[in-house]
């Protein structure tokens, strides 16, 4: 094999270098965007609990408006029943967005093993070229 090696030209090296680099960036783009979907969709879990969240926010925005219209007609029971649930409403809104902003904030966009992989390529490549 190592007889084989030496033998052939600097041309068929070369084009050989080049084959086997094309096929390398292929599979590294594959990789990265088999990565980045993965991401992608974890992110869209939390998007997911935002809007879940500002669609309860503004059910508690209807509910408070609610209370205050109560409020405002004296009829202390309505208004009482109103407002509680408003700020429960309110609450549980509250919760949710900032369970999607903290999921947000801990998710990393960088497609790691695509990076080190192109560092393994970036070694093979210099090592090709000895």
């Amino acid at each position: 094999m190592e007889r084989q090696r030496e033998e052939r030209s600097l041309g068929d090296l070369f084009a050989e270098l080049s084959r086997e680099t094309s096929t390398l960036v292929r599979q590294e783009v594959e990789l990265a965007k088999t990565e980045m979907s993965r991401k992608a969709t974890r992110m869209g879990k939390h998007v997911g609990f935002i809007a879940a969240g500002a669609l309860i926010a503004y059910a508690a925005f209807l509910a408070l408006m609610t209370a205050a219209i109560a409020l405002l007609a004296r009829e202390l029971p309505i208004w009482g029943a109103a407002l509680l649930v408003g700020l429960i409403v309110a609450g549980v809104s509250y919760f949710l967005v900032q369970k999607g902003l903290d999921g947000l904030k801990q998710t990393d966009l960088t497609p790691r093993r695509t990076v080190q992989t192109l560092k393994e390529d970036v070694e093979w490549a210099k090592d090709q070229m000895k």
